[in-house]
C-alpha cells in the first residue's frame, strides 16, 4: 500500500503559526487515514520552531526552490530569519517520506513550507507568488507528486494509478 505524506495541519493537529490546525475533513482524506496509509508531518515544527509563532514568508516572491539553493531566505514577520528551520523541515519531511517510500504528498497550500501552487511574496501584504514552498519543493526535487488540500480527487486518482502501476 502506497503511503501519503500529509501536512499534520490538514489532520487538525494545532501546529500552524497562529497554534491552530486547519482539518480538512475530505472523505478522501479520512479513507486514506482509516486505510492506515497517512503518513503526517509538519516541517516547521520538525525544523524546530514552536508554536504558536509568527507568520512567515519567503522573501521577494522567489519560492522554495531559490530558498534550498540559497537564493532566497524565510523570514518571520518580526524580521527574524528562519530560513535554517525551513530547510531542516524540508529535509525531515522528505527523510519521512523516503523511509515511508511515499511518492505522493499532500500539503498546506499556501503555506511557506508546504504550498504547492502557490506562497506568499514576502511582503506580509496578502499578495501571492506562484511558486512552491521550501518542503514542496524539496519533495518536487526528489520526484514526490505534490498536491494541495483543494487537489484531494487528483491526488486520489494519482495514488491509484501508482498503485495499479506497482500491483499494489
Amino acid at each position: 500500500m502506497q503511503a501519503v505524506i500529509v501536512s499534520s495541519c490538514l489532520l487538525g493537529t494545532p501546529v500552524r503559526y497562529d497554534g491552530g490546525g486547519t482539518a480538512c475533513g475530505h472523505p478522501i482524506v479520512a479513507r486514506w487515514l482509516i486505510e492506515g496509509r497517512v503518513v503526517a508531518v509538519c516541517p516547521e515544527v520538525a525544523g524546530g520552531l514552536p508554536t504558536p509563532r509568527p507568520p512567515a514568508e519567503i522573501e521577494a516572491a522567489k519560492g522554495g526552490h531559490a530558498v534550498l539553493l540559497r537564493g532566497a531566505r524565510v523570514v518571520d514577520a518580526t524580521g527574524h530569519d528562519v530560513t535554517p528551520a525551513f530547510v531542516r523541515g524540508a529535509q525531515h519531511a522528505l527523510a519521512v517520506a523516503r523511509s515511508a517510500g511515499a511518492r505522493i504528498a499532500v500539503l498546506k497550500e499556501g503555506s511557506p513550507s508546504c504550498g504547492s501552487g502557490y506562497t506568499f511574496d514576502g511582503s506580509f501584504s496578502g499578495g501571492r507568488a506562484p511558486l512552491a514552498g521550501v518542503t514542496a519543493a524539496a519533495l518536487l526535487n526528489a520526484g514526490i507528486r505534490v498536491f494541495s488540500e483543494a487537489q484531494l480527487e487528483e491526488a486520489a486518482a494519482y495514488l491509484e494509478r501508482l498503485e495499479a502501476e506497482s500491483g499494489a
